[in-house]
């Protein structure tokens, strides 16, 4: 498998080149040179297959032949060791948990599988340190963090807004020390994103520094993610052929991800984006003309994007073809006054408490399911509610007992760097005797 960048078709490299570089040298995303559609005895068997055999059918081609099988299946493993489970929320809705791992978000498997990655090289003689470089609206940096802490040969710096994600989610990020290093940034997470970019390709810190990112714009964090519709898809019964997905969005990483598991030959009919009030996609959609927007503060924060990166890859698996595009994905925005409903209304409906992200999921299967009779649609449950505990308990007014994979966090004291913009950045990185 050859990976190119959208940028420029020329430039080609594999997956271990992908990987290390996040980024082509001319700013490019990377994207897959072919997508194979997998065998239709195995797609229509799903639930006769266990999760590493399912992960290591989808994700193999993506690899290639830069890890052998064996190191394959023990990073799958230790990527996607906890549950996915699928639970009915109503008649023709379904949710989809993914926030059964250390940091409690669906950016988990993502984090954990990149990291191994990164360690399977390194142990294997790629003798240079590597630095990676995370911009995070809340649920990336904590699974970065988590993810990473103490891989051998790799520091991490995490930049994520201020006073812009959950207390819960800057705890799991300012907490961490030894190779990670948490960064406040004074702005949006489209700032924290640019000034990611701008580093990937600075020479002047690429010269010191051997840079990789664990977003979502490398392709390590979205092809783990294509799992998710798998597992869901396996779970589903028996008389259920064909379902749809609603997914929170932000950075467009997940959604994808979910388009790749189409094409793959999942039985997906349509996919939602559903989105807070950040939703240039929609007006995309509405307008014909796609336009960045300054991104606002939400109740949903991990998705206060306004310029989501990975649109540039749906675009291009849909070959820059709108009405193509809109055969597929719909796409819904919501509300923070529409989200703060939709919890409590599920809560008292169906004793199911989301979080602020699930919450406009389900939003967006419900929409879809009311326009569309008799279908049926999986919502993503991203993070754990207790991550927005503050807003929830105001919410629903109830105390709730802290998961047991959050209480060491509560009790440790923050510890992140605060920067102003690119150049204070630069010169905090270029401080550090690392």
């Amino acid at each position: 498998m050859k990976y190119f960048s959208l940028n420029n078709k020329n430039h080609r490299v594999n997956f271990k080149e992908a990987l290390f570089n996040g980024l082509a040298p001319d700013r490019g995303l990377y994207f897959p040179e072919s997508i194979i559609p997998l065998r239709k005895s195995f797609i229509s068997n799903l639930n006769d297959y266990d999760k590493i055999e399912i992960s290591l059918e989808v994700i193999s081609q993506f690899i290639g032949n830069q890890i052998d099988q064996e190191s394959l299946i023990k990073i799958i493993e230790h990527s996607i060791d906890f549950e996915f489970p699928l639970k009915k929320i109503e008649e023709n809705i379904s949710v989809l948990e993914l926030f059964h791992g250390p940091s409690m978000a669906f950016k988990d498997v993502g984090a954990r599988f990149t990291s191994r990655c990164l360690s399977h090289f390194i142990r294997r003689g790629y003798n240079k340190r590597v630095t990676v470089l995370v911009a995070t609206s809340g649920d990336t940096g904590a699974a970065v963090a988590s993810g990473f802490h103490k891989v051998e040969g790799v520091d991490v710096f995490i930049l994520y807004p201020k006073n812009k994600i959950s207390n819960i989610q800057e705890r799991q990020i300012s907490t961490f020390s030894d190779n990670i290093f948490p960064i406040e940034v004074n702005g949006t997470f489209d700032d924290c994103q640019e000034i990611v970019k701008d580093a990937l390709i600075d020479k002047d810190l690429t010269s010191n520094f051997n840079f990789t990112t664990a977003n979502s714009i490398n392709i390590s964090r979205w092809i783990p993610q294509t799992l998710y519709y798998f597992f869901a898809h396996s779970q589903l019964p028996s008389d259920i052929k064909k379902s749809s997905f609603s997914i929170p969005s932000g950075n467009y990483g997940n959604l994808f991800s979910a388009i790749v598991s189409k094409e793959l030959g999942l039985p997906i009919k349509n996919i939602i984006s559903s989105n807070n009030i950040n939703n240039p996609v929609e007006r995309y959609f509405q307008s014909g003309v796609y336009t960045p927007i300054h991104s606002k503060g939400t109740l949903s924060n991990a998705m206060d994007v306004g310029d989501p990166s990975n649109f540039k890859r749906v675009n291009k698996i849909f070959d820059l073809d709108l009405e193509k595009m809109k055969e597929t994905i719909l796409a819904f925005s919501f509300t923070d006054y529409q989200t703060r409903d939709a919890i409590k209304d599920v809560l008292k409906n169906f004793k199911y408490i989301c979080d602020p992200h699930g919450a406009i999921g389900y939003l967006g299967a419900k929409k879809y399911i009311s326009n569309n009779l008799g279908s049926h649609c999986v919502f993503l449950e991203t993070a754990h509610f207790y991550k927005f505990y503050d807003e929830i308990k105001n919410l629903i007014g109830n105390e709730f007992k802290v998961p047991s994979q959050l209480v060491s966090i509560l009790k440790k004291e923050k510890n992140s760097v605060e920067i102003n913009g690119y150049n204070h950045f630069k010169d905090f990185i270029n401080s550090l005797t690392l």
